[in-house]
């Protein structure tokens, strides 16, 4: 008999417990809040019937009535601590409970935790930056100097050749041309303003390398018209010249190839080898690297989903275990050697 009464106590409080539940009024003022943010989370399935507020509404609130844990999973980051003391009377739940104090750590952490979640983020964002740089396209020269176009610019961009980017590639349309040389357009826009902003030298505005070949061309031909002037100057009046102690042709001639010598030089210092292309464009590259992993590269992509993507831990694991796996050999053949070393 007092068995049966303390089975009944038991599934009395188990109905209680079953019973409990967020108040109505919470769940359509909570519900309504969120329906009106932007960019709110939805399934794939949901996204075509989650196109206005009163839609999001109603999906919100039939998740947080048939499953707490999941919406505490997927918006629980969105709710002010207000809204979560609702969620206080289901806190014996195991799952619910561990998900309001995952999500109340981050809203108030502490400084250990502050440091623990600094390391996550940054290993996250390591992993995170292997695998952009697997798939190649992120940290590609192209999409940096889109990214970056007057640090490409300084590093690399200026040892290169401007014409080679406004040719057609081949397999590529016409159309394709033309809408990357508007892209090209652009991006020496950009770089000219930074320039300008800067206060670099006019003549070293990109864009203005053709103006200045045309301008060192004109120079040239001015010199080699006065080198025959001279020329012929000289050799009418050469007696004249030592007479008057003029000075000579050949020493004019020195002086034009003197400038000459130097256009060379200033020439061959505008250019690298691929050597040292290789280097400079290793420097841009590292350089991007590090923006991206301070967290500068925020408008071209969403932190907030590689810091908290847990995924990324699996990285790190993998990276430890492979670490683990070597060391283990390298001492199972130190050992292994050891074994074959006669004493002495």
């Amino acid at each position: 008999m007092q068995q049966r009464e303390g089975e009944g106590e038991v599934e009395g409080e188990g109905e209680r417990e079953r019973g409990k539940e967020v108040r109505k009024e919470a769940m359509e003022s909570m519900t309504e809040r969120l329906s009106s943010l932007e960019n709110l989370y939805f399934p794939r399935a949901l996204q075509s019937h989650a196109t206005n507020p009163s839609q999001r509404k109603s999906i919100l609130l039939d998740l947080l009535s048939r499953d707490v844990a999941v919406f505490l999973e997927r918006y629980g980051a969105q709710l002010n601590s207000e809204e979560l003391r609702e969620f206080d009377i289901l806190n014996n739940d195991y799952e619910i409970n561990w998900h309001l104090k995952n999500i109340r750590t981050k809203m108030s952490p502490t400084s250990e935790e502050l440091k623990s979640r600094s390391v996550t983020v940054k290993n996250r964002r390591l992993a995170y930056l292997d695998k952009l740089v697997l798939d190649g396209k992120y940290f590609s020269e192209d999409a940096m100097r889109e990214r970056e176009p007057y640090l490409h610019h300084e590093f690399v961009g200026k040892f290169q050749d401007p014409s080679a980017r406004g040719m057609a590639r081949p397999g590529e349309r016409w159309s394709e041309t033309l809408m990357r040389r508007c892209e090209e357009a652009i991006l020496v826009s950009k770089i000219r303003e930074e320039q300008q902003r800067l206060g670099v030298d006019e003549m070293e505005w990109v864009g203005n390398e053709r103006n200045q070949q045309q301008q060192e061309e004109e120079e040239e031909e001015e010199e080699e018209e006065e080198e025959e002037e001279e020329h012929d100057v000289e050799e009418g009046n050469e007696e004249a010249k030592k007479v008057n102690g003029g000075v000579s042709g050949t020493e004019m001639s020195e002086d034009s190839k003197l400038a000459q010598s130097s256009k060379a030089e200033h020439d061959e210092a505008a250019t690298l080898s691929a050597e040292e292309m290789g280097d400079m464009m290793g420097q841009f590259t590292y350089i991007m690297h590090q923006k991206f992993l301070a967290g500068e590269d925020h408008q071209h992509l969403d932190y907030s989903k590689i810091d908290d993507d847990e995924t990324l831990d699996d990285h790190w694991l993998r990276e430890a275990n492979h670490d683990a796996e070597d060391k283990y050999f390298a001492e199972d053949e130190e050992d292994g050697y050891n074994d074959f070393v006669e004493p002495h």
